[in-house]
């Protein structure tokens, strides 16, 4: 069963910035990863994904500041958050699937593996 574990998240003010890390213990070099954010009350949504080939797909209210990326020796996968807004805040969550090409953004259930999860709140 893989295992995947974040870190990064914490408070910052609008208009700065966050990386996020995600550890994995399966061996991600082959397959689909994302981020996704759960802000309360919301469903999770995804952020960003990027396929087994590092290409990467954001979704409209990040692109252009944040970029998603992965260290295959490493087993690891990233995102930074640049010029964070209040709405950008919520829990991430770092995902993988199965498979190695995503075929662009995709939902939850799509994801089998899951991180616990890391905080970002956003002052204005």
């Amino acid at each position: 069963q893989g295992q995947l574990v974040e870190s990064g998240g914490g408070s910052v003010q609008a208009g700065g910035s966050l990386k996020l890390t995600c550890v994995a213990s399966l061996d991600t070099g082959a397959v689909c990863m994302a981020w996704f954010r759960q802000a309360p009350g919301l469903e999770r949504e995804i952020i960003a994904d990027i396929d087994a080939d590092g290409t990467g797909t954001y979704g409209d209210a990040v692109k252009g500041r944040f970029t998603i990326s992965r260290d295959f020796a490493k087993n690891t996968e990233y995102l930074f958050m640049d010029k964070l807004k209040p709405d950008d805040a919520g829990v991430y969550y770092c995902a993988a699937m199965n498979r190695r090409w995503c075929y662009g953004l995709r939902p939850a259930a799509d994801f089998t593996y899951w991180g616990q999860g890391t905080q970002v709140t956003v002052s204005s």
